[in-house]
């Protein structure tokens, strides 16, 4: 053995099992471990598969179309998760909607589940706030539905990394259990609470099956956007800087000193860099998804320089040490992480819910 070799991530330690779809570069199993073993992966990316590899024991990992892929070839586990591609649902994206070309793949996922010999009790479903929102909730709708169809009685939360990290990211997770489980009185309410936005709110009070979920709302996070940063970048983009609007402008320059985020947008016809001033990052985002890298905006000295945000300073913003091994490729990287869950949120939901739930069903 190399013993130069970087010694990878276990995740084999785990009472219960896992299958990903959807699996990219492996947050949502990095956030498990401990809780949650894969034990099947796949993904159609070879760049995401070659992150994930490179992090993680992968013998389990299948390369591939999700449309290639068999039900009865797929060996059973406790939970089955999916991060479905959310183009067709993101307001940056294409929006068009659940039957959408990439978005739509989350059917696929339905039919494999209706192939398997015996079906998880637990299934975890994640993507965007689009999901909820757009179409006035149709999206979630004929997804709630089809689940409900199959067996399963399921809610929807959005929780958002700020809480845990200095990024803005709601996302949807949708979980769903067998008709036939008794869930423990503490993983419910009888109403909203905190995993709840309007959207879920109304799509709650009138959908048969629905789950009112709840955990305990974590300390939010006091970690700041400057506290990632790699100071030793050059800032090679100050050119943008000529794109704010003037109430942006006013806004930097009533600081002495900042560490902001940006990203270039298309107002009336015209592009313009819109920063936000509140200590934490835009949301990171995907080209695929419509939307440009972030940039990062340092005013010290009463100068203001800009530079693109680095694939490192990504993975921070999702919770990842820098031990875990990125791409060469700076917007491969990116784009990895881009697509991703939150480490530290995927770590809170097996926490306070699919746990929980694994012991009182399999137990």
């Amino acid at each position: 053995m190399n013993k130069s070799r970087k010694r990878k991530i276990s995740l084999a330690s785990a009472p219960w099992t896992m299958q990903e779809f959807f699996a990219g570069s492996g947050l949502v199993a990095y956030g498990l471990k401990g809780m949650f073993k894969p034990i099947w992966a796949n993904d159609i990316s070879e760049k995401k598969a070659e992150i994930y590899k490179s992090n993680f024991p992968s013998r389990h990992f299948v390369l591939g179309d999700i449309k290639d892929l068999r039900g009865n070839d797929i060996p059973f586990a406790h939970l089955s998760w999916a991060s479905f591609p959310c183009q067709d649902l993101s307001l940056a994206g294409t929006m068009e909607g659940i039957n959408g070309l990439r978005s739509g793949l989350v059917w696929e996922w339905l039919r494999i589940l209706g192939e398997m010999e015996q079906t998880p009790s637990i299934l975890l479903i994640e993507n965007v706030a689009g999901l909820l929102s757009a179409r006035s909730g149709e999206n979630y709708i004929r997804l709630h539905t089809a689940l409900s169809d199959i067996g399963y009685r399921c809610g929807a939360m959005l929780i958002d990394a700020i809480d845990f990290l200095p990024q803005s990211r709601p996302r949807v997770f949708v979980l769903a259990v067998k008709e036939d489980v008794i869930i423990p009185e503490n993983l419910m309410s009888n109403g909203p609470n905190w995993l709840h936005n309007e959207s879920a709110k109304v799509l709650g009070n009138k959908l048969d099956n629905w789950i009112w979920w709840s955990a305990k709302k974590p300390p939010k996070s006091k970690k700041q956007i400057k506290d990632i940063i790699d100071t030793s970048l050059p800032y090679d983009k100050d050119n943008v800087l000529r794109l704010l609007s003037t109430r942006h402008q006013e806004i930097l320059d009533s600081f002495d000193e900042i560490v902001t985020t940006g990203y270039r947008r298309t107002r009336n016809g015209e592009q313009t860099l819109e920063l936000r001033f509140d200590g934490v990052a835009g949301c990171l985002r995907t080209p695929e998804g419509g939307s440009s890298k972030q940039f990062i905006i340092v005013k010290k000295d009463d100068t203001a320089h800009a530079r693109f945000i680095s694939a490192r300073e990504a993975a921070r913003l999702m919770g990842v040490p820098d031990s875990f091994e990125l791409t060469e490729s700076s917007n491969i990287g990116y784009k990895a992480m881009g697509d991703a869950v939150a480490r530290p949120v995927a770590r809170f939901i097996g926490k306070n819910l699919l746990l929980p739930l694994a012991e009182v069903i399999y137990d």
